[in-house]
């Protein structure tokens, strides 16, 4: 289905991280290209940052067949047990000792096309004399990226890619934008190198770490910059930040890590919020002084503090299933990426077909926030 929007909003893709939950960013993004929205800006961190490249290291009828292509390749271990077996029905006993088998089996022995062991030297078991720095070689991605990104067409014509990391020795976080920086497979590395698995991978000097580990959206940096059209922004989340209290240790664990990565978008709105009334409140203040005082600079700070035109936000969030624990970001089966891919694709799909987001309007205070899945929230202003 087609959505109604503003055609003059710009279309923005924000995609977080969260491992092999990242297939749901793949679905969401399908419905949304087959709904006409296109987006002419990706921002995202670590799997995010993966899938934004392989969007927007595309021509648009290359980019699902590259997400395909990488999510099949990641999820096609030969060494796990027979794919014939994932097609059968299973229990949700099972299926939890389905996903923990293949999640163990991530951890001892990689995903191909995306990480592998990497093996100690001898000195690394003696105490002291340890310099290894990861437990995984990441050589496998870069040699995947590379097949599947056009780098030449990304930085001529593809849509604007901004990917978030953390500088390893000042802990500062760093993002990389097309508009600034010729990207390359370095930067979409660094944004998705998670310490202790993957190393540090340095660009220009500098080494750097998974953004997630300063903030797992970025959001902030979509929300933050200037614009001068309406914007439509589609925020594909991997872990929910509501949830219930956990009973055993399993649900503690999985808890810990929703908590740790989910994107903090109330945070990030409430600030919008708050610019935004800054910068009306400074407008109507300019309009009471005298002639004189309209163009004092630091007036115009005030006014310019905020943003000019009005945001619609979509937030899409991956809902972990009862039978899923804490190794679900790791957990690369195939049965379980096809899962996470028709869940994003059937609630982008359900979302932009909702009336209350087909018929949306824009609040005084410049922000819609619309989620279809929580009961909370809806299309509201809060």
């Amino acid at each position: 289905m087609k959505d109604s929007a503003d055609p003059a909003e710009q279309i923005i893709l924000v995609l977080q991280g969260g491992g092999a939950l990242g297939a749901y960013q793949a679905g969401a993004y399908e419905a949304l290209s087959e709904a006409g929205r296109e987006p002419e800006w990706l921002a995202g961190i670590s799997i995010g940052s993966i899938n934004g490249a392989l969007i927007a290291g595309n021509p648009p009828g290359r980019r699902l067949p590259a997400l395909r292509k990488f999510w099949e390749s990641v999820t096609g271990a030969p060494w796990l047990m027979g794919s014939w077996l994932e097609a059968l029905p299973q229990p949700e006993q099972m299926r939890a000792l389905w996903n923990e088998s293949r999640a163990t089996m991530s951890t001892l022995f990689g995903a191909p096309g995306f990480f592998r062991p990497k093996l100690p030297d001898l000195s690394s078991f003696l105490p002291g004399l340890m310099r290894q720095t990861s437990w995984y070689d990441t050589s496998p991605l870069r040699e995947t990226l590379d097949r599947l990104v056009d780098w030449n067409y990304l930085h001529d014509e593809g849509p604007r890619l901004t990917v978030g990391a953390v500088d390893v020795e000042t802990g500062n976080f760093t993002c990389f934008d097309s508009r600034e920086t010729r990207l390359s497979v370095e930067h979409i590395m660094a944004s998705g190198a998670l310490p202790p698995g993957f190393p540090a991978v340095e660009i220009d000097g500098r080494h750097y770490w998974d953004g997630g580990l300063v903030s797992n959206s970025p959001l902030q940096v979509v929300l933050a910059a200037p614009n001068q059209r309406p914007l439509c922004i589609y925020q594909v989340d991997l872990y929910q930040s509501r949830d219930g209290l956990p009973q055993t240790m399993s649900q503690v664990e999985q808890r810990e890590r929703e908590i740790r990565f989910s994107s903090r978008t109330r945070m990030n709105t409430d600030e919008f919020r708050s610019r935004h009334a800054l910068s009306r409140a400074a407008r109507r203040l300019r309009s009471r002084l005298p002639a004189e005082l309209q163009g004092d600079p630091d007036l115009a700070m005030l006014v310019e503090a905020g943003p000019a035109y009005p945001v619609s936000l979509m937030h899409l969030i991956y809902r972990h299933a009862d039978y899923e624990s804490g190794s679900k970001d790791y957990e690369f089966s195939r049965l379980s990426m096809l899962d996470h891919w028709r869940d994003g694709q059937r609630d982008a799909a359900r979302s932009l077909a909702d009336p209350r987001w087909t018929g949306r309007k824009v609040p005084e205070d410049g922000l819609l926030v619309f989620d279809a899945n929580d009961p909370h929230r809806g299309a509201d202003r809060t």
